[in-house]
């Protein structure tokens, strides 16, 4: 077993005591979070969160990792996660899950961008025509689908190299290995900040709302109910306040943090991005 494993399993377990099984008897509750950031910063960031959410809605909550982003999709297409904290649901494929969005952070909205280190000789996407270009995976939105397509419309092939997760995508070239990387403008900035890596943006999408939290139609409504209140109360109580403070600084995240409502329609424009991508009939 891997040292991230061991980590994750012993995060788990510090989540709630006696975690096989809810109050009422029933198992707990999955939390699939899409993957961006390494295992480990990932059970650092989420456990004290979900801890918290579970204590305050009654509904225990179990974070759930997979190994990359194709099995996360693939997964919320099974329909295996009770909560999501993804994106993966709007692909067309997965809509008819019907996962429902509950919630979303209250973080900036996100782009994709394509980056280059600062002291890049590279000044335009031409100039990555036939290069190696880092992406987190051939699933992730704003890290690839977005600026893919940008590239396909402006005629420029370039050989993609998958990095796993997004900020696997950053090492990849903040290790030089590639020239160029696809990436969502926030993990690109806090990796930055973390690791004091200086980058400059080639090319930079429209917006899209942050990534939200949605919940799987199997989800009795009162424990959905319970466990989006006790988000959104996070930012008001003092302990919540702490944790998304303590939580934010282990990514070097920028405030403000928190939760906030959001509903299905408020991500239309990422459902039509994937409908009219030119990254879908380039891959048929």
């Amino acid at each position: 077993m891997t040292f991230a494993r061991i980590l994750i399993l012993a995060f788990t377990v510090w989540l709630l005591p006696g975690i096989a099984l809810a109050r009422d008897g029933k198992a707990t509750l999955s939390f699939g979070v899409i993957s961006q950031r390494s295992a480990v910063l990932t059970a650092q960031y989420w456990n004290p969160i979900l801890r918290y959410v579970s204590q305050r809605s009654g509904v225990p909550l179990q974070l759930k990792l997979s190994k990359t982003g194709n099995e996360h999709a693939a997964m919320i297409r099974r329909g295996e996660f009770d909560f999501i904290y993804s994106n993966h649901n709007f692909i067309p494929e997965n809509d008819t899950v019907g996962y429902r969005v509950m919630a979303r952070p209250l973080e900036d909205a996100i782009r994709g961008q394509i980056i280059v280190l600062a002291d890049s000789p590279i000044r335009s996407l031409a100039e990555l025509q036939d290069k190696e270009v880092a992406f987190p995976s051939p699933v992730a939105f704003v890290g690839y689908y977005v600026p893919m397509d940008a590239l396909l419309r402006a005629g420029i092939r370039v050989m993609p190299r998958f990095a796993g997760n997004q900020e696997g995508a950053m090492g990849q070239l903040a290790s030089r290995r590639t020239q160029a990387a696809g990436i969502n403008s926030q993990i690109a900035r806090d990796f930055a900040l973390r690791q004091q890596l200086a980058y400059r943006v080639l090319w930079s999408s429209e917006e899209f709302l942050n990534i939200p939290i949605s919940v799987h139609p199997s989800v009795p409504a009162d424990k959905a109910e319970a466990v989006r209140a006790a988000l959104f109360g996070m930012s008001a109580d003092s302990e919540g306040k702490k944790i998304l403070a303590e939580s934010a600084a282990v990514i070097h995240q920028s405030p403000p943090f928190g939760f906030v409502k959001a509903s299905d329609a408020d991500f239309d424009n990422a459902r039509r991005f994937y409908k009219s991508s030119l990254v879908n009939r380039a891959t048929q």
